[in-house]
């Protein structure tokens, strides 16, 4: 474990993954912000954070026009990566990487009329806000991407523009490693307890004992968040459920690019690379411990390969090359995040909640903690209908595109 370099810092921030280093790269671009600022992570080599367990995947397919705003931000941030880095600026590192986005899309396939209206109405949001989306009838589908089996399937939502996979371990590297260039301190320690005095955070206790006095207190800690909130005294819908991906081969390739495509069954698919990946929740989609990563094998036998198989015939001989488990940060209270200042102690920050939206909404929600940290309010897009405060309120953020 390492040792801070100062007694007291103006942000701490705890938790060091895609939304910590968000959180305390954009502090470092904030006009007049001359704060000092810690992020403290307890594993440094992020081997079980979400972030490094993310499928790395944008869309502009939301049914809210706030959660849609966000991630055309994201997408306006990783194709101008470079310019938001400074890389061609005085001072700037010559070395920021392009960061390309492959828009294959995501295709949504409704085997109901129910989902297929709702398919419909979303587009028609998201088409209000200038995304590219397209309401398809089974027949365009076929027309567009005639490797899928579409007897059950009614309509489908698609779309080409700003969509699809993105190399997001190389922006959190960058947020990283620009915020540590920009002055931000990372301390290797597991924090063990929150000094909340009344309505405000004082200070940090980390394993060994240390204390570190915070001016406010930033919660990036994923799934773990309701664990840190409890330190002081505050409460979080948030728990931990586990996600699969696998990465396979297939003996006869599809010709064309495979969208993002979620079947009605809750397995999703899409192009990677040579391969393919898929994924999906457990059928018993249980909380469960931080650190349990125990991986259900027969998951690809009973569930993946039989839907993929089907849904589209061509797949029925392929090979797991790779396989992991990770945590989504899953909010119970209706898969949205949970942003902001605690009512009951200020100083006390949430960004939290993702339920697997989070690494494409980093670059909006990183900006727009900054913000609220060095402004005192949201500026650049109006996040306020994450307030965290809601959930002690019993009032959900509806969102219909949930995967």
């Amino acid at each position: 474990m390492q040792t801070p370099n100062k007694a007291s810092y103006d942000v701490v921030i705890v938790g060091g993954a895609v939304y910590g280093s968000a959180v305390a790269w954009w502090l470092t671009q904030m006009a007049g912000f001359d704060g000092s600022v810690l992020v403290v992570e307890r594993d440094p080599t992020y081997t079980f954070a979400s972030t490094s367990h993310t499928n790395s995947c944008i869309r502009q397919q939301f049914s809210n026009a706030t959660n849609i705003k966000v991630s055309q931000f994201g997408a306006q941030f990783i194709r101008n990566f470079r310019d938001f880095m400074g890389a061609d600026l005085a001072g700037g590192d010559p070395d920021v990487p392009h960061l390309a986005l492959q828009s294959y899309g995501y295709m949504y396939l409704a085997d109901t009329p129910e989902f297929a209206q709702t398919l419909r109405t979303s587009q028609a949001v998201q088409q209000e806000l200038g995304a590219a989306t397209r309401h398809m009838s089974r027949d365009e589908i076929a027309a567009a991407y005639p490797f899928y089996h579409l007897d059950d399937i009614l309509a489908g939502n698609h779309n080409l523009v700003d969509e699809g996979y993105f190399d997001g371990g190389t922006m959190f590297d960058w947020f990283k490693r620009a915020a540590r260039k920009n002055g931000v301190e990372y301390l290797h320690a597991e924090v063990t307890a929150i000094d909340r005095d009344g309505t405000a955070v004082r200070a940090i206790t980390l394993g060994d004992g240390s204390t570190i006095a915070c001016g406010t207190l930033v919660n990036a800690s994923g799934p773990r968040a309701a664990a840190t909130a409890r330190m002081a005294g505050l409460d979080i819908p948030v728990v931990a459920r586990k996600r699969y991906t696998f990465v396979f081969d297939a003996a006869q390739p599809l010709d064309r690019d495979l969208p993002l495509t979620i079947d009605p069954s809750g397995v999703h698919m899409r192009t990677e690379g040579k391969y393919y990946l898929a994924g999906c929740p457990p059928d018993e989609d249980v909380d469960v411990a931080y650190d349990d990563f125990a991986f259900d094998h027969s998951l690809w036998e009973s569930k993946v390969w039989p839907t993929i198989a089907s849904r589209i015939p061509q797949f029925e001989a392929i090979k797991v090359i790779n396989e992991w488990v990770g945590h989504y940060a899953y909010n119970t209270l209706d898969q949205n995040a949970l942003l902001g200042r605690a009512q009951e102690c200020p100083n006390f920050i949430f960004v939290n909640g993702f339920s697997g939206h989070g690494l494409q909404q980093s670059p909006a929600m990183g900006r727009g903690i900054a913000e609220l940290i060095a402004y005192g309010e949201y500026r650049s897009l109006d996040l306020g209908a994450f307030d965290v405060n809601r959930a002690a309120r019993g009032e959900r953020f509806l969102e219909t595109a949930v995967i």
